[in-house]
């Protein structure tokens, strides 16, 4: 608004008009929880994640979907986010490490989700598959790995359960 002053006249008027409408709407976003401080804090975080995988990255355990064994519904359940090993989703395998630390190119839905998660919002449950005691993750890989930052230790899962090999 002060460049608008310093111009003055109509020009001077527009530019100090828009900087109000500006300054209005990030006022709205952050009473509202679509950005602000929380955001920052969110994608710091996900630097931070990004930093670490460049450092120290093993790949995440892939389980082949169209594996031939029986499987059985076992419906939404907690479990134990550390159980939760790989995913079924090739793609996936390569844009997560092993400790689901999100890919570069998820920035802004990640943090997102971690800021949405900071203020309270439930999530969907995620969708596994369990072998033995492991789980591998068919959907909700971002929602894994937000989980994972923010230290949760149980997450709400749709359990499919796979029998062992040789099992009948």
């Amino acid at each position: 608004m002060a460049a608008g002053v310093a111009i003055g006249g109509l020009p001077g008027f527009l530019v100090g008009f828009v900087a109000a409408l500006l300054g209005i709407d990030r006022l709205l976003d952050r009473l509202h929880g679509f950005g602000g401080w929380g955001m920052d804090a969110a994608e710091r975080r996900f630097d931070r994640l990004v930093r670490e995988r460049r450092r120290r990255s093993s790949r995440l355990r892939l389980l082949a979907e169209d594996t031939a064994a029986p499987r059985q519904s076992r419906g939404v359940q907690p479990i134990p986010v550390q159980s939760i090993v790989g995913t079924v989703d090739p793609h996936k395998a390569e844009a997560f490490d092993a400790e689901f630390r999100p890919p570069t190119y998820s920035r802004g839905r990640w943090s997102q989700m971690l800021h949405a998660a900071d203020r309270g919002a439930t999530m969907p449950p995620i969708s596994v598959y369990r072998l033995g005691r492991d789980h591998y993750v068919q959907d909700g890989h971002h929602r894994v790995s937000v989980a994972r930052a923010r230290g949760a230790a149980d997450i709400d899962a749709e359990v499919t359960e796979l029998a062992p090999t040789g099992a009948s």
